[in-house]
């Protein structure tokens, strides 16, 4: 078994600070005792019992939910640590205080109310000590069992998310393949062949839950060149991908639906077409990823609640939470929505 020897010492140093308190407690209530031998038994003592429990533990077969032996083994394992750490952290107290002059007037004689006290509070330290961790080691491992199951819902919410986004994305295609071909069937094929290119890329990219930044940019170019041919001279539009931010990981799809919106309720409706501006950029720790169109904006009373919108709202919140943000605005002369992404 793997041992987080990080945590043992944290553990260390949790048993030495609960030490001190005990010395502490000890000398307020006899105040006549010197304090520093109170200190160096509680300490050696303390650290005994924390190293037979805390380390001893993982040299028996354990329970997967709490790290520490199952059924009698826990209280043989504190039993052991709690004998253990009262002989020798005496033996070892005795030494040491008497090599450096630590005791006070009466020596190293201990009487039989110190005995009495001394086995008393290494039996109360050492069970409470040692059920603290218990505790703790508990507590750690359904804070685990929590976060992977939380973990596991939100995998499987992006992936009803993504097999939402992916018909739609599909249809739309289609529809606007259908209305081509009683128009002209020449470029009907032209954007036949485009979606087949285009559909094997996109599907194999959406299978992944992130992607990097430059194969969104790849799909956004392959999406509009397929509804150019479809559109004219009516759509025109600019993509913007700093080099220094092409490698940056980012949620599959996420850009299309709204490239989408922007072709669908600002473009089409508009007579004469009109732009559709896709840029990357960072402002301090955040990734900003903007969509603007000069479609009929405004004038097509949406209020950002369409299904491409949506399915990025819900996307970004099961990923990042609230540190992803998402601001869609119309005016008179089209559509903006910038997403904020965290960066790392």
């Amino acid at each position: 078994m793997k041992i987080d020897w990080i945590g043992k010492l944290q553990h260390l140093l949790q048993t030495l600070a609960f030490c001190l308190a005990v010395a502490s407690i000890q000398y307020a209530f006899t105040p006549d005792k010197s304090y520093a031998p109170a200190v160096v038994y509680s300490i050696l003592i303390g650290t005994i019992i924390w190293a037979v429990v805390d380390l001893g533990r993982h040299l028996m077969p354990s329970a997967a939910e709490t790290g520490w032996p199952k059924g009698p083994g826990s209280v043989l394992l504190v039993t052991g640590g709690i004998v253990s750490g009262y002989f020798f952290g005496n033996k070892l107290g005795d030494a040491i205080c008497q090599a450096f002059g630590l005791f006070g007037p009466r020596g190293m004689a201990h009487t039989e109310a110190d005995l009495r006290s001394g086995i008393l509070v290494t039996v109360l330290a050492g069970i409470a000590g040692s059920y603290w961790f218990y505790s703790r080691s508990r507590s750690g491992y359904l804070e685990r069992q929590v976060g992977e199951v939380q973990r596991h819902a939100k995998e499987a919410r992006l992936k009803l998310l993504e097999t939402q986004l992916e018909p739609h994305m599909l249809f739309n295609t289609l529809a606007n393949l259908r209305a081509l071909i009683g128009v002209d069937a020449g470029r009907a094929q032209q954007m036949l062949d485009h979606m087949i290119a285009y559909l094997r890329a996109t599907l194999d990219a959406s299978r992944a839950a992130s992607h990097p930044l430059q194969a969104e940019f790849d799909r956004l170019r392959d999406y509009l060149e397929l509804m150019a041919i479809r559109m004219g001279p009516r759509l025109a539009y600019t993509l913007d991908l700093p080099p220094a931010l092409a490698d940056l990981p980012v949620p599959a799809l996420l850009l299309q639906p709204l490239v989408e919106n922007s072709i669908k309720h600002g473009l089409e409706p508009k007579v004469q077409g009109g732009r559709i501006m896709v840029r990357a950029s960072r402002d301090a720790q955040a990734l900003v990823l903007e969509v603007q169109d000069t479609g009929v904006g405004g004038a097509q009373g949406a209020e950002g609640q369409g299904f491409g919108l949506t399915q990025v709202r819900e996307r970004l919140a099961a990923l990042h939470g609230d540190r992803a943000q998402m601001q869609f605005t119309l005016s008179p002369g089209g559509a903006h929505t910038r997403i904020t992404l965290p960066i790392g």
